[in-house]
């Protein structure tokens, strides 16, 4: 797929020659003249959304980025504001073309790779932050997991410089839900994830005792291996809430020497793995910040790391982007074999996937799904797609690959958090405050008015690409670069925020009883 765009001096940005839309660059009020168009405005059309570039009858495609978005739903004049009130959404064949986009990486030299200054474990493995972890299996425990880390103010560890803090990950689950199911799979799976996570030195998990994912056959069916990083609390044997607190500090307490007894070292940019989010997307999320960053990623697996696409219901519609870079047949097929079990999923159901988008993507000039797909597919790049795999697997392939997950952020960055995303790069093109601990999380403005509103949360302004400062492919080089900093450990905006508290949120499945 090809874009095009107009001079920055310009109202309206053509994406595609063969497009009957534009999208406007900045406000247009009603009456106002387009001498690009040989008319006047119908109606006022906010930065970001849709123009007519000509007459488009009812039943007619709408097409943007030379992607049908939908179908006009009545007879649309040039000039008119094109949104939600005229598109309707229709769903139609779209041949997957297996294998059919695959080109060659052109690797770099292990020896050329780019590098930061990693963490490097002693087992070999790679972490860009040193946090001692604390997990519940239960929502039982959770409060006591809050308490135990509350301990651990910034005075108390001034002694431990190294650590970046003690962080607690409660979650709402555990008990109350079916087992055996994909449910309980998928919540063992992801709090595994989070316990051999390299960016955690050290981990405690605390259990109730009665509940239904007993830590005992937790650690036992996710062969975890408990011992002096890794150690257990159920707090029915330990004496109740104010005995496991206690026992809880003075078991990280132990932690502590050997968690900051680490230094960091140049390692190859090939050990990234990078989780890809959108959220409050914009009209310009797709011109912008999500091709910026796919750039990105075509640089980062030239390096040898890995970028990670996630948030199923926002490929719906552009899958066959991703099935025509499938590696086989088979990476392909098992990508629309996860679409098929959502269309199973959210039959009925008012949700994304059925093409109802949120408010603020609605705000910001996106009409439906297939439109904000359009965009959110962008992150990936245009490298193979090596491998496809269910929420919070373990990722064991480099290069561009796919974890199912909700569209809900931060359910999907948990997500890819479990898989081992060791850093999240974030678009948003509405400005969303989210952080995410042990991985941090960079985000990436679609625009600079926002940018601009919202700084103190924004990391990188990739608006300068609509401004004409920079094009997609320097964008993309300055976000590499950027992602080589954080991950040596310069602080992002959310972690000087101190975001990432509560974002961990294992997806939720099925009934609770």
């Amino acid at each position: 797929m090809t874009t095009t765009t107009t001079h920055a001096t310009h109202r309206l940005i053509r994406l595609h020659a063969n497009d009957n839309v534009l999208v406007a660059r900045q406000f247009i009020g009603l009456g106002d003249e387009l001498p690009e168009l040989g008319v006047r405005v119908r109606a006022q059309v906010s930065a970001g959304h849709k123009i007519a570039a000509q007459d488009i009858m009812a039943g007619e495609p709408v097409r943007k980025y030379d992607t049908i978005i939908g179908v006009a739903s009545r007879n649309i004049i040039k000039g008119e504001h094109v949104h939600s009130h005229n598109i309707a959404l229709i769903d139609f064949d779209r041949d997957p073309g297996f294998c059919e986009d695959v080109r060659p990486v052109d690797y770099v030299a292990p020896d050329k790779r780019a590098t930061f200054m990693g963490i490097v474990r002693a087992d070999g493995r790679v972490a860009t932050r040193n946090f001692i972890g604390i997990l519940s299996s239960v929502n039982c425990s959770s409060t006591v997991i809050k308490k135990i880390a509350e301990h651990f103010t910034p005075e108390r560890l001034a002694a431990y410089p190294n650590v970046d803090g003690v962080v607690a990950f409660a979650q709402t689950s555990g008990c109350g839900m079916s087992s055996p199911s994909y449910h309980f799979d998928v919540l063992q799976r992801t709090i595994a994830g989070y316990a051999r996570h390299p960016n955690l030195a050290a981990v405690l998990i605390v259990g109730l005792g009665c509940e239904r994912n007993q830590v005992a056959s937790l650690v036992d069916s996710q062969h975890l291996v408990p011992d002096r990083n890794l150690r257990t609390f159920v707090m029915q044997d330990t004496g109740g809430t104010r005995a496991t607190i206690a026992q809880g500090i003075a078991a990280i307490e132990a932690m502590l020497p050997e968690a900051n007894d680490i230094k960091r070292v140049p390692v190859s940019a090939a050990h990234l793995k990078i989780g890809l989010e959108c959220g409050g997307s914009d009209g310009f999320s797709g011109i912008t910040a999500n091709p910026a960053l796919g750039a990105a990623m075509d640089i980062l697996v030239r390096h040898g790391g890995t970028a990670i696409l996630s948030e199923t219901p926002e490929i719906h519609g552009v899958e066959f982007m991703l099935t025509r870079r499938a590696i086989s047949p088979e990476v392909g097929q098992k990508l629309l074999d996860r679409l098929a079990w959502w269309e199973e999923y959210t039959r009925g159901q008012n949700g994304q996937f059925n093409g109802v988008v949120g408010p603020g993507n609605q705000a910001g000039g996106l009409a439906n799904i297939f439109e904000k797909s359009l965009g959110s597919a962008m992150k990936g790049g245009t490298t193979p797609l090596q491998a496809v795999y269910e929420y919070a697997e373990p990722i064991d392939k480099a290069g561009f690959v796919f974890m199912d997950s909700p569209g809900y952020d931060p359910v999907a960055s948990t997500g890819q958090i479990a898989s081992g995303a060791n850093l999240i790069c974030f678009t948003t093109g509405r400005g969303s405050m989210f952080g995410s601990k042990p991985a941090p999380t960079i985000k990436l403005a679609s625009n600079t008015p926002m940018f601009t509103r919202l700084e103190e949360d924004m990391d990188i302004n990739c608006g300068l690409i609509l401004d004409g400062e920079l094009s997609v492919e320097q964008m993309g080089e300055r976000i590499f670069e950027h992602i080589l900093e954080a991950a040596s450990g310069a602080s992002t905006k959310s972690e000087l925020l101190g975001l990432g508290d509560h974002e961990f949120v294992p997806w939720h499945l099925g009934i609770v009883s």
